[in-house]
């Protein structure tokens, strides 16, 4: 009798263990929904105008008037960097929705018809990665213009690889199994096969890919705006910032500093998110 008790208490443990959330996905939930609140209301943050020269306060350390200092055009640093959620958000999910719709499309197809196709998307793999990721992204955005549209271009031209590759290998292994072989027993079309039956159970590990690689692409967007090919001045962005500030890292290293520090806690609360999510589907597979 206590061993069956043991047992009873032990799976209702386990049952709930797996129902609750990862710390990793509640933290990481935290930090991107207070960054989404930031870059939809920028304005209910910042204390000052983001592009509002005042050449009375140039180059002010932090105080409790300016609690992130001021650049060398008086520029309130802790508004510039609140409004820059507005811009590094949007290159976050811009630059990766493309190319994640697009390759796990591709990957699906791929993956199910294999032979031919899997060759000369092999091949595709095979060029694009030659090159390092962000050499192929900056020689794009060079060749188009500096600029938030052309980068969007640039990464979606050379992201969409990553996510085929891992929905594409997801699907090799899904379409051995029974429920696939009863699928084709039944009539059904590859098309209803692939999207309705496969793809549903293979697409968990480009979710969480997704989650890592946003964090990625504010990091691309950083420093193509570091580089003068991302986002163009006066416009409030990391990079531009960090860019603004890095002839004053020694007199005004706040300049860059904060905007340094933004860009790695939204960072942060991406590749969360994505442990958690990982985590999570694990626990409930």
């Amino acid at each position: 009798m206590s061993a069956v008790a043991t047992e009873t208490a032990a799976s209702r443990k386990s049952r709930i263990r797996a129902r609750a959330l990862p710390r990793t996905l509640i933290s990481g939930g935290i930090i991107l929904i207070l960054s989404t609140a930031i870059a939809f209301f920028p304005s209910l943050f910042a204390p000052y105008d983001p592009t509002a020269f005042d050449y009375n306060a140039l180059l002010k350390a932090p105080s409790w008037a300016h609690p992130f200092g001021t650049d060398s055009f008086g520029r309130d640093v802790l508004s510039r960097v609140i409004h820059a959620y507005t811009i590094d958000m949007q290159i976050a999910i811009f630059a990766t929705v493309g190319p994640f719709i697009f390759g796990t499309l591709i990957g699906a197809i791929v993956g199910y018809l294999g032979g031919v196709a899997e060759a000369i998307f092999g091949r595709v793999v095979d060029a694009v990665l030659t090159f390092p990721f962000l050499v192929l992204v900056i020689a794009v955005v060079s060749v188009l213009g500096p600029g938030l549209g052309n980068m969007y271009i640039a990464v979606g031209v050379v992201g969409w690889v990553f996510y085929a590759r891992l929905v594409a290998a997801e699907i090799k292994v899904q379409k051995r199994l029974d429920y696939a072989d009863a699928g084709r027993v039944m009539g059904y079309t590859p098309g209803r096969i692939i999207f309705r039956h496969l793809l549903p159970n293979a697409i968990t590990p480009a979710i969480v890919y997704w989650m890592t690689d946003m964090a990625l692409a504010i990091l691309l967007g950083s420093s193509l705006g570091y580089l003068g090919l991302g986002a163009q001045p006066p416009a409030a962005e990391w990079g531009v910032q960090i860019a603004d500030g890095k002839n004053y890292m020694n007199t005004a290293w706040w300049i860059s500093v904060f905007p340094g520090v933004a860009i790695v806690v939204t960072g942060l609360g991406f590749s969360l998110m994505g442990d958690g999510l990982a985590e999570l589907l694990r626990v409930r597979r």
